[in-house]
């Protein structure tokens, strides 16, 4: 991997990490067309570069963030089904899961259709949750377990989150921020435990590649999360959904 393409994966990795499109999906079928091979670094990189997205949010709601112990403990609260399950299925996801490109091919194509789906079914409540504070502690243990479907690549993060959350009586607002902050614990875990588990050790260049892709990933993750914000003022997610199926189908034509 030179500089070039870091650059490419951070700003892939920036946009797509809260949007409902499957980051790794992205990461992983840009890996493949851009020629770069799965190696232990590059898998590495793409898990890595993701905390650079997340930083990203750490910034935009630093004051949310910040003593708010209510929010805190609800994050943490989420946190606990993909912490535990990530620990279990760890050595499947990273061994077997992020090589089978026809999986998350069609983890795309299907994710789209249920989104389009979820979305023609779902009606907001006038009553819907409007605030983090307001989220109950059972709410977020089920949105928790709906995040961590996502560690199958391909089926998004977000999206996982925000239907979960939806389905539950979230307002859209609420749930898509809520969803931003849950990728703080999230993917730092995720990072800090690959690095420890691959017992990684860089070479200077790989550092430096790691370096760029990383503040790419921040600044576009910047964005992409404001983006995001405005969108759903007045867009529910079917354009997402359509994007997912025809993408997933140019990569089955593609490989």
């Amino acid at each position: 991997m030179n500089l070039l393409q870091s650059i490419i994966l951070g700003i892939i990795e920036g946009f797509t990490e809260f949007l409902p499109i499957s980051s790794t999906a992205h990461l992983v079928l840009a890996s493949y067309l851009l020629k770069i091979s799965q190696s232990e670094f590059v898998k590495t990189f793409e898990i890595v570069i993701q905390f650079g997205a997340i930083l990203a949010v750490v910034y935009l709601y630093r004051k949310e963030l910040f003593g708010n112990w209510d929010i805190i403990k609800r994050l943490t609260v989420a946190f606990i089904p993909t912490g535990i399950l990530g620990l279990i299925f760890y050595k499947i996801i990273k061994g077997f899961l992020l090589d089978s490109t026809t999986l998350i091919i069609w983890m795309m194509i299907i994710g789209g259709i249920l989104l389009i789906l979820f979305e023609q079914m779902h009606h907001e409540k006038e009553d819907a949750v409007s605030g983090m504070k307001q989220i109950s502690y059972k709410q977020c243990l089920v949105i928790g377990a709906c995040q961590s479907i996502a560690m199958v690549p391909g089926v998004s993060r977000s999206a996982a989150t925000i239907i979960g959350g939806l389905a539950l009586g979230l307002n859209r607002k609420t749930i898509v921020e809520f969803s931003f902050l849950l990728a703080i614990p999230t993917m730092f875990a995720a990072s800090v435990f690959d690095l420890i588990k691959t017992k990684a050790q860089f070479q200077g260049s790989e550092i430096g590649i790691l370096a760029v892709g990383f503040f790419a990933s921040f600044v576009v993750a910047v964005i992409s999360v404001k983006f995001l914000l405005g969108y759903i003022r007045k867009n529910n997610f079917v354009p997402f959904g359509v994007y997912r199926i025809i993408a997933g189908i140019a990569m089955l034509f593609a490989r």
